[in-house]
């Protein structure tokens, strides 16, 4: 696991911002999955043409933006 704290806070300054996280916690979870840079750049080249694969990624990203939105109350009146 992780050693140091990089996520103090699921906030963010707006949507975007959100979104940015939401993709780099995608990107974390890849890392710490398989943690061999050599292994994942191996594997980027069989899903970065697969549209299946590339669909269920962005379905991560899609949920945990989901959780950064609800933490910040994007679509409260």
């Amino acid at each position: 696991m992780m050693a140091e704290t990089w996520l103090p806070s699921l906030k963010t300054a707006g949507p975007q911002e959100g979104f940015e996280l939401a993709a780099k916690l995608a990107r974390l979870g890849v890392k710490l999955t398989q943690p061999s840079a050599d292994v994942r750049d191996k594997l980027r080249a069989n899903y970065e043409q697969d549209s299946a694969q590339l669909i269920a990624s962005s379905q991560v990203i899609a949920v945990h933006f989901q959780t950064i939105a609800a933490a910040n109350g994007y679509w409260r009146d």
